[in-house]
């Protein structure tokens, strides 16, 4: 359930981050890095493409436990300087950020500390003015117990549907675009510590498998480049693509599967992705990765 619903969030934020918004300008006033424009709006049909190859950063910290990897404090992005955050940019950026790691600590059932992401999250919110839409109270209730963790994943994911919309609808889907890469870069920074440590061959695979979802997000990026601050983002995601341009992936086409999906059945086509990277590509991935990280979160 927390796999899926997680799933359901990243593709949501993933959906507004091409699209126009249209000319309807917010009611409220805003600051200059709120609006930026993207050059094109792109089609449904190549967000749903985008959206089918993202992975959620919760199947990655599945795939972390399921190696029997143990939880580490150390991975996460410090809530600390929250306050510190004074653009949009970074509040939108760093909502991307601690939702991954609420993913994370939700694997893990790590209650007593999603509420401190929680808390920043709702001050992140707040400060891009959704934050009407984020119910604190009965996530911090529900947060104290591991037993609601599936009902606080609910919440969450319809909370940021919200905020998402009303983004959407003021003509700020570049903050819902900061938002999924925040996710992304997290996600990739967990993997990629966590390889560093506790190396193993399907940990490899995963990580070597983001080029493709990276190349997408790069699009999405370059869609606001004329924006300063996301000329610099995408300097730095480049800073990791280069490191992948060698890696070889190979899809396989598998059998149609037969479901049901809101009553219809749909066939979902099946396939297999070979990945060939080597331990020294996998170790600049890594380093890079971490030095980006780094540097994005102090952006």
């Amino acid at each position: 359930m927390i796999k899926k619903v997680i799933y359901v969030l990243l593709a949501m934020i993933l959906i507004a981050s091409c699209k126009s918004g249209g000319d309807k300008a917010d009611s409220l006033d805003l600051d200059d890095s709120d609006i930026v424009r993207g050059e094109l709006e792109v089609s449904g049909e190549v967000m749903q493409d985008i959206i089918q190859s993202v992975s959620s950063p919760v199947e990655m910290a599945a795939l972390v436990k399921g190696l029997g990897v143990e939880f580490s404090n150390k991975y996460l992005a410090p809530t600390d300087d929250v306050d510190e955050l004074t653009t949009s940019f970074q509040k939108a950026y760093h909502l991307g950020i601690y939702g991954a790691d609420l993913g994370y600590l939700n694997m893990y059932n790590k209650t007593a500390n999603v509420i401190d992401y929680i808390s920043a999250i709702k001050t992140l919110a707040d400060g891009i003015r959704v934050g009407q839409f984020f119910d604190f109270t009965t996530l911090k209730r529900l947060a104290q117990s591991s037993q609601n963790l599936d009902s606080l994943m609910y919440l969450s994911v319809h909370s940021f549907n919200q905020m998402d919309q009303y983004l959407r609808d003021n003509n700020r889907s570049n903050l819902s675009a900061l938002m999924v890469i925040g996710v992304w870069v997290e996600g990739q920074y967990l993997a990629t510590q966590v390889a560093k440590e506790a190396p193993h061959p399907d940990l490899a695979e995963r990580i070597g498998e983001q080029k493709i979802i990276l190349e997408k997000l790069i699009l999405i990026v370059k869609n606001f480049a004329k924006n300063k601050q996301f000329e610099n983002l995408l300097t730095e995601l480049n800073k990791i693509y280069e490191l992948y341009k060698d890696i070889e992936i190979t899809i396989i086409p598998g059998e149609p599967e037969p479901r049901e999906e809101n009553g219809m059945l749909i066939f979902v086509q099946n396939e297999e992705s070979v990945v060939k990277i080597t331990d020294e590509q996998l170790n600049t991935i890594i380093k890079t990765t971490e030095e980006v990280r780094n540097k994005l979160i102090n952006m």
